[in-house]
């Protein structure tokens, strides 16, 4: 038998890594829902709507045709509907001359950035993803540009003189085409369609690794990861996309450096494994963490001072609207030092390491015994509240004070936690109404970076160009990191309500690693029904809660291996 030569070996091995990397996610071409503005002299352009094939022709008929001439420059803007992460693929038809015509496109998460200057007013940027550029299109052939976050797309003609003739324009969508193993359905439709966004927003964000945001940052931040762990658990199961991004944090921060650099972020890494493996029970992937989570926890021991507080070092910080309250930052770290010590002497005294797990435990006495306060920050009541420094109504009374002021989208997820530990689940509800719907009313079909509620006076929908007398709410509004149209309109730290939903309103939380057992525990507030599916290792959970004569009447399907506890 004759043996491969070993460098056609490793071509055969290459080709087959590639492809099961293709198989990670999916490309779809999609056609623009409508077109939303148009300048100079367009024609044709319900063409452009049309279901298109990608390929160029030399019939050259019924062509969308933008045209420059006596000086006035053409332009169209292009709506896909709903945000996408990729670029946009252009065929072109015959004109003049037989030579590319210059063109520029600009991407936009929301019309009014689509419709921006990079450095002009709103501050427009091209950070991390080329959403503005200059580019040539062929004579008779095709295009494809981009690669962003983005539901809107103009395109500008920029040579003098000059007609552009387009078959078709695009969006390339790449996205894992992964299916919805977890439900929610109920009696309200606007918590229906939060619970769909929220785990959409973070299906864009599960590319190759799992981004923040597919416009901006497209990088692996570890504490944005938690709550998107959490939507991935309750919507789609096991996926190599978090393991994978837990091993980048790892292997690109040797100890004593904190994942980027901020130790809360470190801190989150501990307790996304805890969640990781309560899930999904992976015991040999967990003992692949035990060398370096045993060197973390002794660091994080490290940084409580004589007078058992926090003494964190590297960046300080919980998120962006707490980040200029120290007081608030201190009663976060000394909150996430117990969560996370909590968390890592499970998981090492599940992995037979019972000494560092006895000192962890120690280090948590000793961290209870100093009460920071909260200085009426939000933030600081929520993880004082989950780490038991503060009772659970005192905390959910400063979250309930002036309902979702002062909310924020990645942060909301845990003042979403502590009032479930306040049995205060109705106003939870109410919460994700009015905060994340606001959202939804303004034309989002993804969560946001960030969202203030002293946003919505006199604010424009992102679907439309702003009328006169309205406030730009992308390009007018921001701050710290997100100032204008930097804002990210998809962040998956924001989808904290779908989780949320099925953890309280379908009441499944998960008691033993693997979903071996889990409790059902629903509470429907104001709701009459709340029906749904959650994804565990041995199949598909469901439940069925329906209010009858004031009691809640409950029906559960399980898999087998899943003890069920009512």
């Amino acid at each position: 038998m004759k043996r491969l030569h070993p460098y056609f070996l490793f071509i055969a091995l290459f080709c087959f890594i590639t492809k099961i990397g293709a198989q990670e996610r999916v490309t779809e071409y999609l056609s623009p829902k409508r077109v939303l503005w148009t300048a100079g002299d367009v024609k044709n352009q319900g063409k452009l709507l049309q279901i298109g094939t990608g390929q160029a022709d030399v019939r050259n008929e019924n062509m969308c045709i933008l045209e420059n001439k006596q000086g006035l420059k053409s332009s169209i803007l292009l709506d896909f509907g709903k945000e996408l992460q990729g670029g946009i693929q252009i065929v072109t038809g015959i004109w003049g001359g037989n030579k590319p015509i210059k063109v520029r496109i600009r991407f936009g998460e929301s019309a009014s950035e689509a419709m921006s200057d990079v450095g002009g007013k709103g501050g427009a940027t091209n950070d991390h993803a080329i959403r503005d550029q200059e580019t040539l299109l062929p004579w008779l052939g095709i295009a494809e540009i981009g690669n962003t976050g983005f539901r809107f797309v103009r395109i500008d003609l920029l040579d003098n003189d000059t007609k552009l003739i387009l078959k078709e324009t695009r969006a390339i969508a790449r996205y894992r085409n992964l299916e919805y193993k977890g439900s929610f359905n109920c009696s309200d439709t606007l918590l229906n369609k939060i619970w769909k966004t929220g785990a959409y927003t973070v299906q864009l964000n599960m590319q190759d690794y799992l981004w923040d945001g597919v416009k901006r940052d497209r990088l692996v931040w570890v504490g944005d990861l938690n709550p998107e762990i959490s939507t991935i658990n309750a919507v789609f199961g096991y996926n190599e996309v978090v393991p994978k991004s837990l091993d980048f944090a790892k292997e690109t921060t040797p100890l004593p450096n904190w994942m980027n650099g901020i130790s809360a972020y470190s801190m989150w890494w501990i307790i996304n494994q805890r969640d990781w493996y309560y899930h999904n029970g992976d015991l040999n992937y967990l003992k692949e963490q035990q060398t370096y989570l045993k060197d973390l926890l002794n660091l994080l021991i490290q940084k409580i001072d004589a007078d058992n507080k926090e003494h964190l070092d590297g960046q300080r910080f919980l998120d962006w609207p707490s980040s200029e309250d120290p007081k608030a930052i201190h009663a976060g770290l000394q909150s996430m030092m117990i969560l996370s010590l909590d968390a890592g002497a499970d998981l090492i005294g599940k992995m037979g390491d019972q000494e560092t797990a006895d000192k962890c435990i120690e280090a948590v006495s000793r961290l209870k015994k100093h009460l920071p306060e909260t200085n009426n920050s939000k933030q600081a009541a929520a993880l004082l509240s989950l780490s038991n420094l503060m009772s659970a109504k005192e905390a959910n009374s400063i979250i309930a004070d002036e309902g979702s002021k002062n909310f924020s989208t990645f942060f909301g997820y845990y003042m979403l936690q502590a009032k479930a530990k306040a049995d205060d689940y109705q106003g939870g509800i109410n919460i994700i109404r009015e905060y994340w719907g606001a959202m939804l009313n303004l034309g989002a079909t993804t969560f946001w970076e960030d969202f203030n509620m002293d946003w919505l006076k006199n604010a424009s929908r992102i679907d439309e160009l702003v009328p006169e007398g309205k406030i730009d709410i992308h390009g007018a509004y921001g701050a710290y990191c997100y100032i204008g149209f930097r804002h990210s309109l998809a962040h998956g730290w924001a989808s904290g309500p779908t989780p949320w939903l099925t953890e309280h309103v379908l009441g499944i939380s998960v008691l033993k690693p693997g979903c071996k057992k889990i409790r059902i525990k629903p509470n429907l507030g104001d709701l009459t029904f709340a029906e749904g599916t959650f994804p565990t290792p041995f199949g598909i959970l469901s439940v069925k809660h329906t209010l009858v004569n004031g009691k809640i009447k409950t029906k559960i399907k399980a898999p087998k291996g899943v003890k069920i506890v009512r």
